[in-house]
């Protein structure tokens, strides 16, 4: 099995491996013609760009400068904006629902390094899925990490770092996020 089958399958891969680099860089070619092209000919998202991604809804917006690990692995529903700084290090598959916002300096992880030094220097890391249902709020700075799932209608705080899922319409604050209130 390769690194690569190894991270989609959601295994314990090595980031160090050649296919995976190839990938990073063409994400990075793509990456730097959305951040460097002059407003009025990128449009909503350099074509570049576009192409690379999984999936790609209408009425999309990413501002510059936008920073995706590969690209292929994020989807992006209807009318999804992304404000300027956003990283999303998509090891594994990346979901963004229609009518979703998020704000600036948003990160979204997906990669969980290895603990022990050893493994870790030599490139382990496993990637979790993360999940962002239809119409939710993301405010600037938050942090998503691996494996979160972020159901409809929720809002997640400035500067939050997300480490559970967060139900329905709820709103979640602080390191880690926590709850305050349930718009249900």
């Amino acid at each position: 099995m390769t690194e690569r089958q190894k991270m989609e399958a959601g295994q314990w891969y090595c980031c160090l491996d050649p296919e995976l680099d190839a990938l990073r860089a063409e994400a990075r070619r793509a990456v730097h013609a959305h951040n460097s092209c002059p407003p009025d000919d990128r449009g909503a998202i350099a074509p570049e760009l576009a192409m690379l991604f999984a999936d790609i809804g209408q009425e999309c917006f990413l501002e510059a400068p936008f920073h995706c690990a590969y690209g292929i692995n994020l989807s992006l529903g209807d009318r999804v904006f992304l404000n300027a700084g956003c990283i999303v290090l998509d090891t594994a598959p990346v979901r963004i629902g229609n009518d979703t916002m998020l704000g600036p300096a948003v990160q979204i992880y997906c990669a969980e390094h290895a603990k022990d030094p050893a493994l870790r220097a030599q490139g382990l890391e496993i990637a979790h899925p993360v999940t962002i249902g239809d119409n939710v709020w993301i405010g600037g700075g938050a942090i998503i990490m691996p494996g979160v799932t972020i159901a409809d209608h929720a809002i997640i705080g400035a500067g939050s770092v997300v480490t559970k899922d967060v139900p329905t319409g709820m709103t979640v604050v602080g390191n880690p996020a926590r709850p305050i209130r349930s718009r249900q």
